[in-house]
């Protein structure tokens, strides 16, 4: 019987092409509790050079002060406008035939889970561990880790930003940076992640 791999998929940038959506509403909770630190999407992009959460941290952000807003902010975007990235089902497909696949975000679980069954998502997946479950993302994947017995060589966590990229190295699984989503390709490249695909059935070749 063929081992099992853990794939561990970022969602926002990897399965969702979410970033203007975001960044716009980012800024808007920011501004509404005082520390308006992003002016534009590069101020937001610069928030996932490592955790999202303690990178807001580190400019002065009161997290408590941000998820206040976001309550009252995030329900009102246009979810409708999220679109999922081009060529996905066919690679989640196969690759579930063989492996368990979980999605590691620091989205919401609720807004996630809507998300994938709209894309017709859902079905790939075994399971959503959002911002509600942990903040940093190392803390998931160890908690995926052992909820699921798969070792670290086996499990692979797939992302779009720097940050993604860190986490999942200090975690201690293989990491596969993805040059569809927030980071450019230059950037992702200069952390060096293990794999680096540029077309989701560039996946499928791991």
């Amino acid at each position: 019987m063929k081992e099992r791999n853990l794939f561990l998929f970022d969602f926002d940038g990897v399965l969702a092409d979410s970033l203007d959506l975001y960044s716009e509403a980012v800024a808007r909770c920011l501004l509404r509790i005082g520390t308006p630190i992003v002016k534009n999407k590069e101020d937001y992009l610069a928030l996932f050079e490592g955790n999202f959460y303690e990178s807001m941290v580190a400019k002065g952000v009161d997290l408590v002060a941000f998820a206040g807003a976001a309550k009252e902010i995030l329900p009102g975007i246009d979810y409708d406008a999220m679109k999922p990235f081009d060529g996905l089902i066919p690679v989640l497909e196969a690759l579930q035939k063989d492996h368990l696949l979980a999605v590691i975000s620091s989205n919401g679980s609720r807004t996630i889970r809507r998300m994938l069954e709209r894309f017709g998502f859902d079905p790939y997946f075994q399971e959503v561990f959002g911002s509600d479950f942990l903040f940093s993302k190392k803390d998931k994947i160890a908690h995926a880790l052992s909820k699921y017995g798969i070792d670290h060589e086996r499990t692979f966590y797939i992302g779009d930003t720097t940050g993604d990229i860190l986490e999942a190295r200090e975690a201690g699984v293989r990491t596969v940076a993805v040059t569809w989503g927030w980071h450019s390709r230059e950037k992702l490249v200069a952390v060096h992640p293990d794999f680096l695909v540029d077309k989701p059935e560039d996946l499928l070749k791991i």
